[in-house]
């Protein structure tokens, strides 16, 4: 890791053991994952956390909304800003 890291040029930067809010927004999605997922299941077997896992990965990433996102979900932030972007364009 380091290596790829130093031969992209990459800054790496250390979480001190013990300080897990120096990464708050890994930590928060850490912990969403466990709530919303991992605890309100019983995987039978790899493939099967594997299917649970990804569905709740696409509907976070694609069908939820997001308070970082002013309540849109990231399909309609996507598209509005698309749209945006488009527009502005039109402007120049």
């Amino acid at each position: 890791m380091l290596k790829w890291q130093q031969d992209r040029g990459v800054e790496w930067h250390y979480i001190a053991p013990g300080k897990p809010m120096q990464n708050g927004f890994v930590e928060s999605f850490n912990g969403r994952l466990r709530d919303e997922c991992l605890n309100e299941h019983l995987f039978r077997s790899y493939r099967h956390a594997r299917e649970i896992i990804a569905d709740w990965r696409i509907d976070y990433n694609l069908h939820r909304p997001h308070t970082s996102l002013d309540g849109l979900t990231p399909n309609e932030f996507a598209i509005r800003s698309a749209m945006d972007h488009n527009v502005n364009r039109a402007n120049l």
